[in-house]
């Protein structure tokens, strides 16, 4: 009876620890959206969305050569070209440029749209693989460092788990491409909202030099 009641503390003692080991303790850190799109379905998902916005993109650049050689005539032109012609050819790359920013910013906006959507229907996939990978590796908390607003100041060799995550992602979702990780889908409108040369406001009798 003695020896049964020394064995009591012990056996509780054997139990904690037990309990202890198996509590997770582990803190990793994910690129997500790298993650999203590195996964196979993601590069699926990039290449499907870089095809639609790829008209977009030729008519954005054919619209910005046009004002590039408008602005080249202008500049170009010197005193050959009469005051009323040169204030006309002025006003025109002033209406095409504006134009220009209106439908630049309307392709940034959908192509904005795209991507969230892209990222949300990935996400959900995303979220099983990475529960599982947690509780299969003893992690207790994974925080996404591609957001701007994770206070994150350092990282320890070997925490980062993305490319973890996105092998398992696959090995979970086979299919899709088997190229390298895509990065994520970046503006495929091409051009910068201003033209890359400057666009006269009010130009005189002497026109203005060409950007270098």
């Amino acid at each position: 009876m003695k020896h049964r009641i020394l064995a009591l503390p012990f056996l509780a003692l054997f139990v904690a620890a037990i309990a202890g080991a198996q509590t997770p303790t582990k803190v990793g850190v994910i690129q997500i959206q790298s993650a999203l799109t590195g996964t196979k379905d993601g590069q699926k998902a990039v290449a499907e969305l870089e095809s639609r916005m790829a008209p977009k993109q030729k008519e954005m650049e054919r619209k910005r050569s046009e004002i590039q050689e408008l602005q080249d005539k202008l500049n170009k032109g010197g005193n050959a070209m009469a005051q009323a012609a040169k204030d006309e050819l002025a006003r025109n790359i002033d209406a095409k440029t504006k134009s220009f920013n209106r439908d630049m910013e309307d392709a940034q906006a959908e192509l904005q749209q795209e991507q969230r959507k892209l990222l949300d229907d990935l996400s959900g996939k995303m979220q099983v693989v990475i529960d599982k990978f947690a509780l299969a590796n003893g992690y207790a908390v994974i925080l996404d460092v591609s957001n701007q607003n994770t206070n994150v100041l350092y990282v320890a060799n070997g925490v980062d788990i993305t490319k973890d995550v996105i092998d398992l992602y696959d090995k979970l979702n086979p299919g899709g491409p088997s190229s390298k990780p895509a990065a994520p889908a970046t503006r495929p409108t091409g051009p910068a909202a201003t033209p890359p040369t400057t666009k006269p406001s009010a130009p005189t009798a002497t026109p203005a030099k060409k950007q270098p």
